[in-house]
């Protein structure tokens, strides 16, 4: 024990005293601060030039409707209700004439327009649009019962969806024109009623008392989740990047030959794993404790999932053992510092993609396909912690059923690390390919 504490010292020490990592320490929340601040200064300062929008009318009746139900959305969403500020663009709407020749030709004559930025955008009603055809798949709805839109918008185009709005409610409008409901009954009968997202209810278990709900911010289910999520990646990625890289240059240096002199390989390997646990928890305590006081001092601090730090604090330890074990074994196994980093997306791939799988666990957290893989140990600290900071919940048994399975692989992917470690550092010249390291871990 003596002899992997010396080594989990040393490389704890030597790491923590580097330059690279007070940087990375400092840097990373400025970076991710930074972000946000991009975000808040511009939607401080959002663009507002007016936006001119064609309108192509086939039914001959939806546009004056479309145009109208446009005006009433700018009068609605122009200006800041508090401040009076402007703080959406104008949407201008014309109508331009079908005709009788080849639509395309109009069509690219509007899309020149787009391009010259003399339009915004186009809209084209098809004349079967207010009494569309009923189709299972909307992609193959009929050309006359479509509406269609042209720009040359961002590949996130806000505008689309109140252009869409501003289209809808107008031919609603003309529907009910048909119909005969009076002109002036249009805003009762179209007027909509924004939903106030809540908390749930719940009971005080030691005073029998039920807690009122309150308000919930739109972004509070998001902002948790995705916050512990990075904040997780983060700290894994920079307590365990450098390990690949290191071994490698100590393998070369034949600097582990010497240390093999007074201590085992496992007694290595493991010094190394408590290295970068103790590296983790130290990023995780300056990380934490800063949140909080900013938490503290914004009057926020009701945000802070207090109760789920513990389990952060598994999750990083657990996920740090793990690819630190693989880091070590993987670079004990390598020709050159070069080789190991080839390896590295191999090493990441746990961390990077449960990222790719966030969108639909976060839609469906509670869902099949987030239980079974929060389940499956490679992913579990990952994706359990973003669905244990979600506003739903989980049930308390599928983390502790995550961390049985997660301490299984972990202490699988330690042994095996360890044999091929044993066999690895000593071996100098190529790199083994992935069938021989899987037949080290399994000889020994």
């Amino acid at each position: 024990m003596r002899k992997i504490l010396l080594v989990a010292k040393r490389d704890y020490l030597q790491a923590i005293r580097s330059k690279a990592f007070l940087f990375a320490l400092i840097a990373a929340p400025i970076i991710g601060g930074g972000s946000f601040l991009g975000l808040a200064v511009m939607k401080a300062k959002p663009d507002i030039q007016d936006r001119r929008v064609v309108i192509v009318d086939r039914t001959g009746v939806a546009a004056a409707t479309v145009i109208e139900a446009a005006a009433e959305r700018n009068r609605d969403d122009l200006l800041d209700k508090i401040t009076g500020r402007q703080v959406r663009p104008r949407y201008i709407f014309e109508t331009a004439a079908p005709g009788d020749a080849n639509p395309n030709t109009l069509r690219l004559a509007l899309s020149d327009r787009i391009r010259r930025r003399e339009l915004f955008a186009f809209v084209e009603i098809g004349s079967d649009a207010l009494h569309p055809v009923k189709v299972d798949n909307p992609d193959k709805m009929p050309e006359s019962s479509r509406v269609d839109y042209y720009s040359n918008g961002a590949a996130i185009d806000e505008s689309l969806s109140w252009i869409s709005g501003a289209v809808n409610d107008g031919l609603r409008r003309a529907r009910l024109t048909q119909l005969g409901v009076d002109h002036s009954k249009f805003s009762d009968v179209l007027g909509s009623t924004k939903l106030q997202t809540m908390s749930l209810i719940v009971k005080d278990e030691k005073t029998g008392d039920i807690q009122e709900a309150r308000k919930k911010s739109e972004l509070e289910g998001f902002v948790v989740p995705f916050v512990f999520v990075m904040l997780l990646v983060m700290i894994v990625l920079f307590a365990v990047g450098p390990v690949l890289g290191a071994v490698a240059e100590d393998k070369m240096q034949r600097v582990f030959e010497m240390l093999l002199a007074s201590a085992t390989p496992f007694e290595l390997i493991v010094g190394k794993v408590l290295a970068s646990v103790g590296l983790s928890l130290t990023s995780s305590a300056v990380y934490v404790i800063g949140g909080l006081f900013v938490l503290q001092g914004m009057a926020m601090m009701g945000l802070a999932p207090l109760s789920l730090i513990p389990w952060f604090l598994i999750y990083v330890i657990a996920e740090v053992t793990v690819l630190c074990a693989m880091a070590t074994a993987l670079g004990a196994a390598c020709a050159s510092p070069s080789d190991a980093q080839h390896l590295a997306m191999l090493l990441f791939a746990p961390v990077l993609i449960p990222m790719f799988l966030l969108t639909p666990i976060m839609q469906q957290p509670n869902g099949g396909l987030a239980l079974s893989l929060s389940l499956f140990p490679p992913f579990t600290p990952v994706l359990m912690m973003m669905r244990q900071a979600m506003p739903s919940g989980i049930p308390m048994w599928q983390p502790f059923a995550g961390l049985i399975g997660t301490i299984a692989w972990t202490l699988a992917v330690a042994w095996a690390a360890a044999r091929i470690f044993r066999i690895g550092i000593l071996m100098q010249g190529k790199t083994p390919s992935l069938p021989e390291l899987m037949r080290w871990a399994v000889r020994g």
